[in-house]
């Protein structure tokens, strides 16, 4: 009788264990790009919207365009930078000067690559190749 207890004991805790970690990698699974622009729209009305416009064409000379950005795309660190850690002094987006300042948002690594991942594939933007938290945590202030 006691080596029953012990054998059900033994399933009883391996069946929880194995639930348990199978919930903790769903929990920590990395989303997919699918998933990272749907969030990062929120991000972006959020945060966004108000200087650079519903349709991410910002104001000619004051906010610069984010969509079809040459710098944007050009300058892929920058960008997740600017957003990190704010933007001051003159940049060109598409043959145009701007110099404006943007402060930083307060987001997180995840809120940055959510956005960045949305911006890139919007207004006819298209980036096959997903911003990750990881890759936003490891921009440097310069």
């Amino acid at each position: 009788m006691s080596t029953l207890i012990k054998i059900l004991i033994s399933l009883a805790i391996y069946y929880n264990f194995t639930e348990f970690k199978s919930e903790y990698q769903s929990f920590t699974q990395e989303k997919t790009l699918e998933q990272s622009i749907k969030d990062g729209q929120w991000v972006y009305e959020d945060f966004c919207m108000r200087c650079h416009l519903p349709t991410g064409k910002g104001v000619s000379g004051v906010y610069p365009p984010l969509a079809q950005s040459d710098w944007l795309v050009d300058k892929v660190d920058k960008s997740i930078a600017s957003l990190k850690y704010g933007l001051k002094g003159e940049i060109k987006v598409n043959g145009e000067t701007y110099n404006n300042v943007m402060p930083a948002q307060g987001l997180s690594d995840e809120e940055i690559a959510d956005v960045m991942n949305y911006i890139m594939n919007s207004w006819d933007n298209t980036q096959e190749d997903m911003i990750t938290p990881k890759q936003v945590k490891a921009i440097e202030q310069k």
